[in-house]
């Protein structure tokens, strides 16, 4: 079973406008937090990693 947490940059007030993560050693999976019975998207643990890695190198330039 996953734990979800919420993104640290969710929405004001409840915070519903926003993404949920729950990683695991060798995977992390996203879903949207106002649906989350629907679809969820999982990478692979090293591939989100890089993702993010870009994402934080992006937003220093």
């Amino acid at each position: 079973m996953d734990i979800w947490r919420k993104s640290s940059y969710s929405g004001p007030d409840d915070g519903n406008e926003c993404v949920e993560i729950a990683t695991a050693p060798t995977r992390i999976a996203v879903r949207d937090s106002k649906t989350p019975t629907r679809a969820t998207l999982t990478f692979p643990a090293p591939t989100f990693t890089t993702f993010l890695e870009a994402l934080k190198s992006a937003r220093l330039r």
